[in-house]
């Protein structure tokens, strides 16, 4: 079940619900667990992507002990 994340617009408190892409197409009525505001706003986390990036120097994903063939 994938979980959204949200802010309270009024205290700043961060909040996590757990839902279905169903409810969450439906519309989710988020309230505070700390002030109780319906004001609240969807959070976008940020996410890593892993893997290969071309034409990019940079530290290496690789260890010491890489072989051939690993990481590009």
């Amino acid at each position: 079940m994938p979980t959204y994340e949200y802010a309270c617009t009024e205290c700043g408190e961060q909040i996590e619900v757990h839902a279905t892409i169903a409810e969450k197409q439906k519309g989710l009525k988020v309230v505070c667990p700390k002030c109780g505001s319906k004001k609240t706003a969807r959070v976008f986390g940020s996410f890593t992507v892993m893997g290969a990036a071309r034409g990019r120097s940079g530290p290496s994903m690789c260890g010491p002990q890489a072989g051939p063939g690993c990481c590009g």
